[in-house]
């Protein structure tokens, strides 16, 4: 049987086929709209798999789940080797995929977005600025010495894909312009989140290895001065970057932002001559068709395609081009296993209580909860008082607080900097994880409840 004979191909008498499902994926949707349907079923993914965790570590599976995650793997090539556990290999080498993604996305932010224009970007950046320090002197005040204080960092962050999963549920009740808020609020909040972790929770440092990363991010721009867009000699390059940086005393995944900032942000055709281009590029596909005959024996229509196809890939930048293919796999793959890697923490009711007036867990918990809406409710408050940036259209700033509560949420970077603070106390990182998973909890439930309860379906 032939295609034109399959019984699922009867709408090619119009010229389209249309496989089952296909319809599906043939919506056109927004870079925006895009992002937010990833980062929502990024934010559920996450949600499960966090549960996924929990219950292997708290199930007879947990010895196996622990010697998983202690499972050694290397590479050798003569007397050269680099070889760490799994747990080692998901935090260093694969969340530097996450940060390559949060880099492009501050990059794109910051040029064309939210961020670009001074007046929209003022409150996003204040609250974020004030989301950040309140926690972390909550923290502080908490823990204002000894192995403890290394934690202050953890409640400074705001896990996007959770956050944007709540409030994307109530799409109806709120303006678009408050979700769009969110979004600059936390990208900011990942750019502070990458200074405080370049800056304050790096330990040692090899100049010689520092050097080497100046020079490969040195050679990174020159390609991108270069007019070069083939991302295959960033690749290679942000590969020796990454291996410089882990050997720097740096943290390695900042090599991804590093990268991320060195991609091209401008294509090599604008919309205009692309469109005489594809207008030239049809016309001679019109006059290489024969009907009846199929592209697979025309050489000249295949060849046509090609160079449309090229001109596609030219009219967009290289840095959207790569934070549509990236943002799928990092979404979906990537941060879950992330979650499934370090959500894991086994839980004792025995001893909850303790546990939650434990100073760690104490200060994490306050730091998310209630430090996030006072630095981002108060600071934006204070901003518009004295004119420092608007409200965003059509919001009121009852969903200002809400969307405070849901800065909260810092389930992913603050596990991240947990991860960091007490990297050889697993009793503290223990505690630390406890808070946030709290946290979130209480975070997303308030966040979610008083948006709904703020909002209605006029807005």
């Amino acid at each position: 049987m032939n295609e034109t004979q399959h019984p699922e191909s009867s709408s090619t008498a119009d010229g389209v086929y249309t496989a089952p499902w296909e319809g599906a994926f043939n919506r056109i949707l927004t870079p925006f709209e895009e992002f937010i349907h990833r980062q929502t079923t990024s934010g559920l993914l996450l949600m499960m798999t966090a549960i996924l965790a929990l219950v292997l570590a708290n199930s007879p599976l947990a010895y196996f789940y622990q010697q998983i995650q202690h499972l050694n793997i290397g590479l050798v090539i003569g007397d050269w080797s680099l070889e760490n556990s799994l747990h080692h290999w998901v935090n260093d080498g694969l969340m530097a995929l996450f940060f390559f993604v949060v880099g492009l996305e501050l990059k794109r932010e910051i040029l064309v977005g939210e961020l670009a224009n001074p007046r929209q970007a003022a409150l996003p950046i204040v609250a974020a600025i004030g989301g950040m320090v309140v926690p972390a002197l909550i923290y502080f005040s908490i823990n204002p010495d000894g192995d403890t204080a290394r934690g202050w960092g953890i409640p400074m962050a705001t896990d996007i894909a959770f956050a944007l999963g709540a409030i994307a549920l109530l799409a109806s009740r709120v303006p678009r312009a408050l979700i769009t808020f969110l979004v600059a609020l936390a990208i900011v909040d990942d750019l502070g989140a990458v200074i405080v972790i370049a800056v304050f929770y790096t330990e040692t440092i090899s100049v010689s290895a520092l050097t080497a990363v100046a020079i490969l991010f040195g050679l990174l721009m020159m390609l991108n001065v270069a007019g070069i867009r083939k991302i295959t000699p960033y690749f290679i390059l942000a590969i020796f970057l990454w291996y410089a940086m882990y050997r720097s005393g740096v943290h390695a995944t900042l090599a991804g932002v590093l990268g991320a900032f060195s991609v091209p942000a401008r294509p090599k055709y604008n919309p205009g001559r692309f469109s005489e281009h594809v207008r030239e590029l049809i016309e001679r596909f019109d006059a290489s068709h024969v009907s009846g005959q199929s592209i697979m024996t025309n050489d000249k229509l295949r060849a046509i395609v090609q160079t449309l196809s090229n001109g596609i890939h030219q009219v967009e930048a290289p840095l959207q081009r790569l934070e549509h293919a990236w943002h799928l796999p990092v979404a979906y793959l990537v941060i879950p296993i992330f979650a499934l890697f370090n959500a894991g923490i086994p839980l004792e009711f025995s001893g909850a209580w303790q546990t939650m007036l434990h100073p760690v867990t104490l200060g994490v918990s306050l730091g998310l909860i209630a430090g996030k809406v006072i630095g981002i409710a108060g600071t934006c408050w204070i901003a518009l008082k004295l004119n420092i940036g608007q409200l965003p259209a059509g919001t009121r700033f009852t969903q200002i607080i809400g969307v405070s509560l849901l800065g909260g949420i810092g389930f992913t970077m603050s596990i991240f900097i947990a991860e960091l603070g007490f990297i050889h106390q697993p009793e503290l990182l223990l505690m630390a994880k406890t808070g946030i998973l709290f946290a979130s909890l209480v975070a997303g439930i308030s966040g979610f409840t008083w948006l709904y309860l703020a909002g209605n379906k006029d807005s």
